[in-house]
């Protein structure tokens, strides 16, 4: 893996000028920002940030003048760019109105009028439009070439000027990116104007609007679950000199199968032209070949280095664009060799990676920041998350509505996390014009990302927000997309979403969980949310007091393991019975959501590394290896034993109803003995599981009720699924009995009453003491046969 953010082909280009430029761009994608003389006007002294309500580790590292300096597209480099990132002069008008005669403030691009980063900090509604203005000259170095002006992302109907006069179309969409060819409006070797306006009615309109909504821009209660709108310019700004005929994308699919990765070269300006790529590892050639640009073909990569997240390697790639013999322009670029399908492993749905099942155990990762909203304060803290991820052990992260700058893909691919990618949903059910706006945007991002190793699912639609036509949209990204997973709709469990039917994954949403999603005849089961584990640190709260989660939990111990309460109980309990990929609510907290592994700052982590980390390895261990299923011997009798020590000559047993644990010897009285006797038979509400039939009260059940354990009979799909226990494996060949309906919830003894117990909950018989030793049942042979 090469060690610079974006990795360029180390191997010679032909022409004097590449050569000379290739150190300039090495040391530029490591983080070094290219100073190109005349390109950036210096920074008034007098602008000056406004405090953030929470400051990150990286809030005062942001540099006034060059903001996120680092190279903004890994996937398709070149030596010579001028960032254009920092103080632009500012105004806001009424949404109607004309050009301002006057632009009276100063905003650093590109941070959102919203935030604090950008030294505005003040609430926009659809009554605004935004205003930013700032001068440059064309380095004399570009003459000959075209000059393009790229833009991340501006959130969300920007219009561009240059020398005023209108670059090209309106551009509508706030996720995705989009340029300008400004050389016919150029003033060479002159000074150059641009003025960007952006209207962004957020909620109000009909567009993808994610978790952005009008509220107050301070902390305040409230909020819920979504947060500070983001309007304007939030990605960086960048020129860059071309040739006439240039690459503008590289879409690459590998093949593993044959040994080749896919390629399609597309560009602009072009006729006639072939592509030359090549494929290289350690600056050594592996495979190289031509095609007519425009249309797909493969190139060599014999043995390749798989990519996976506990190998994230990635393969140079070069693409030179021919017209003849001469090459007019070269990118740099990079894959990763891996592939993504659905197959059956032991006759269950499941996801694999390079044809192999790996349970995918990941975080949702909602992608704000207290001091620029939208916008990671640096590449550092843009990093941060991900690494974040992989320290505590998983493996996936799914970017929930929100699609992030390029340079996040690449730390993804280059750390190695598997990337669910969310499109960005709506307020409301979209009219027609919305859902031609949404369904362009969305083809723009998947073609954006396409080539990113790391993102293996798109996921359509979230919970019935703004939901329509989600079978036809699965089955035309699957087509538009067919290299990846296809999620037509995350919590088709929740809100009033409705299912698709198709695509690649049955995704329910359960909270707290794990719940008990199962896969279906082609579709592999999912859990897209659960968790919602909730703790507020103090000195680190967004609102102080107005904190809220799916859960409270009174001390992190309790919050530490309640988590890995519900890690277990995937890897014990719904791992074997088909689920594959379990989404955690969330990384971090977001402004009052406190569910955060980390504080919203990212300056505390709440959860103990690592025992995390060792829960999520053993999770995917078990998903590699998986353990022979715990079996008991259905339609016979048995008695059920506790094994702590000290306890070990008391059984189960029933009496007036409810259920304890008491002595029972071979002096025991018969109704003792037949009170303490069991039979096995399948589970009632799942045959799989196993339900325990009272010996002496035939068609009364073992069965749970708030928690209490009785001996009941009953009917109706609550009780038989209170009454079904699923076994999994306790120590020294024991067996735990979790809920069938209440995953990661287990049969445990206490004070020598029966209970469902909650590894770290909050009720006296959660306690952490002997909790293992309590939930673990010796199967013996009946006292009654």
């Amino acid at each position: 893996m090469r060690r610079t953010p974006a990795p360029v082909p180390p191997a010679v280009r032909p022409g004097r000028r590449w050569t000379a430029t290739v150190l300039a761009v090495l040391a530029l994608l490591a983080g070094t920002a290219l100073t190109v003389p005349g390109a950036a006007t210096a920074a008034p002294a007098a602008w000056t940030p406004k405090p953030a309500p929470m400051t990150t580790p990286w809030t005062n590292q942001v540099p006034v003048d060059h903001p996120l300096p680092e190279y903004p597209r890994p996937q398709l480099t070149r030596p010579d760019w001028a960032n254009l990132n920092g103080i632009w002069d500012f105004a806001v008008t009424p949404a109607d109105a004309g050009r301002p005669a006057a632009f009276p403030e100063q905003i650093r691009v590109p941070f959102v009028a919203e935030s604090a980063l950008s030294g505005i900090q003040r609430r926009v509604t659809e009554n605004d439009k935004l205003w930013h203005k700032r001068t440059f000259t064309v380095p004399a170095s570009w003459d000959g070439r075209r000059v393009q002006l790229h833009f991340g992302a501006s959130d969300w109907r920007t219009t561009v000027w240059v020398n005023d006069r209108q670059a090209g179309a309106v551009h509508d969409g706030g996720y995705d990116a989009f340029s300008y060819d400004i050389t016919d409006l150029l003033n060479r070797g002159g000074t150059n104007t641009i003025v960007v306006s952006v209207w962004d009615p957020t909620q109000n309109g009909s567009q993808a609007v994610g978790k952005q909504r009008l509220n107050d821009v301070q902390p305040h209660p409230g909020g819920g679950i979504f947060y500070t709108a983001a309007s304007g310019i939030w990605q960086t700004v960048w020129l860059e000199p071309t040739a006439a005929a240039h690459i503008t994308r590289l879409d690459m699919v590998p093949d593993l199968t044959n040994n080749r990765l896919k390629v399609t070269v597309r560009s602009a300006g072009t006729s006639g032209h072939q592509a030359r790529v090549t494929v290289s590892a350690g600056g050594a050639t592996v495979g190289t070949a031509t095609g007519p640009v425009g249309t797909e073909f493969t190139v060599p990569v014999p043995n390749a280095r798989r990519w996976t997240p506990d190998d994230p390697f990635l393969h140079d790639v070069r693409a030179d664009l021919l017209s003849g013999s001469t090459t007019v322009d070269t990118v740099g670029s990079y894959t990763g060799m891996r592939t993504v399908g659905i197959a059956r492993v032991d006759g269950v749905a499941r996801p694999v990676l390079n044809g192999q099942f790996v349970f995918q155990t990941g975080t949702l990762d909602q992608g704000y920041w207290p001091d620029g909203v939208y916008t990671a304060p640096t590449d550092a803290a843009l990093r941060f998350d991900l690494q974040k991820h992989k320290d505590l052990g998983f493996n996936m992260v799914r970017k929930h509505i929100k699609v992030e700058p390029q340079r996040w893909f690449y730390w993804a691919d280059r750390l190695g996390l598997l990337v669910w990618q969310d499109m960005p949903s709506m307020e409301r059910t979209p009219d027609a014009a919305g859902r031609a706006q949404w369904e362009a945007e969305y083809r723009r991002i998947i073609d954006q990302h396409r080539s990113s190793p790391s993102l293996v699912m798109w996921v359509n639609q979230n919970e019935g927000w703004g939901q329509y036509d989600q079978a036809r949209i699965a089955n035309e990204v699957k087509a538009y997309d067919p290299s990846r997973l296809v999620d037509n709709m995350s919590g088709v469990n929740c809100c009033g979403a409705v299912d698709g039917g198709n695509g690649d994954v049955v995704d329910h949403h359960v909270y707290v969980g794990p719940g008990t999603t199962v896969p279906d005849a082609g579709r592999a089961a999912v859990l897209g949310e659960y968790g919602g584990l909730g703790f507020e640190v103090a000195g680190h709260e967004w609102y102080p007091g107005g904190g809220f989660s799916y859960e409270d939990q009174p001390s992190l111990a309790h919050l530490n393991n309640r988590f890995l309460g519900l890690l277990d109980g995937i890897r014990e309990v719904r791992l074997p019975r088909g689920l594959s990929a379990a989404v955690y609510t969330e990384i971090t907290d977001v402004e009052n959501e406190a569910n955060g592994l980390l504080t919203y700052d990212r300056q505390v982590v709440k959860v103990d590394e690592a025992r995390v980390r060792a829960a999520n390895r053993a999770l995917i261990d078990a998903s590699r290896s998986p353990a022979a299923p715990v079996t008991l011997p259905t339609g016979q009798f048995r008695s059920l034993r506790v094994t702590t020590p000290g306890y070990t000559d008391r059984y189960v047993r029933h009496k007036d109803g409810a259920v304890f644990t008491e002595v029972v010897n071979g002096g025991s009285a018969a109704l003792l003995k037949a009170d303490a006797t069991w039979r096995i038979v399948p589970g009632l509400a799942d045959a799989s599981c196993y339900s325990f039939e009272s010996r002496n009260y035939p068609g009364e059940y073992l069965r749970h009720r708030d928690s209490r354990v009785y001996k009941e009979g009953g009917s109706g799909d609550l009780f038989r699924a209170d009454a079904t226990f699923c076994p999994v494996r306790g120590a020294n060949g024991g067996v735990r009995l979790s809920a069938y309906n209440f995953p990661g919830q287990y049969l445990r003894h206490y004070g020598a009453e029966l209970w469902l117990a909650i590894p770290g909950g909050k009720r006296a018989y959660d306690s952490p003491a002997l909790f293992a030793e309590d939930t673990t049942w010796a199967v013996e042979a009946p006292w009654t046969p």
